[in-house]
């Protein structure tokens, strides 16, 4: 009997990250398009590995945006931009580099955003936004 218990706790919490992820992810994107960014794709999958996700990509002016959003409680210990670690790094490079591989001719300049969506009951969601944040070497080209 336990083992179903923990089963449909883990499906419950599992369900509710990912509706406060689809929120998050919702709530930057209109938080970009005021901003006037245009949003190109969201939760963009590489062809290759579907693991590899990328949450929203934008183009900022000509500037190509490949942007990571982060919801978090504000209660939460961590806050969300520290959890964009070494290896969500590589991850986010792996699919980037997927992303603009397919693209003809590949755009001049691109950069790597981190959103933070902060959430505290049925409050008005707080957004943080990390503009450029280092992804790739200094003379990457894809």
């Amino acid at each position: 009997m336990w083992k179903r218990l923990k089963a449909w706790f883990a499906r419950i919490r599992t369900a509710s990250a990912r509706s406060t992820g689809v929120l998050g992810e919702r709530v930057a994107a209109d938080f970009l398009a005021d901003a006037g960014f245009k949003i190109i794709a969201r939760n963009w999958r590489s062809p290759r590995d579907r693991r590899d996700e990328i949450d929203l990509v934008c183009r900022d002016g000509e500037v190509l945006v490949f942007v990571e959003v982060k919801t978090r409680s504000a209660t939460a210990l961590v806050p969300g931009y520290f959890t964009v670690d070494t290896r969500k790094r590589k991850v986010l490079r792996r699919a980037a580099t997927a992303y603009l591989r397919q693209l003809h001719p590949p755009p001049e300049t691109f950069r790597l955003d981190v959103m933070e969506v902060t959430t505290l009951g049925n409050a008005k969601p707080k957004v943080r936004h990390f503009s450029n944040v280092p992804l790739f070497p200094k003379h990457f080209r894809p």
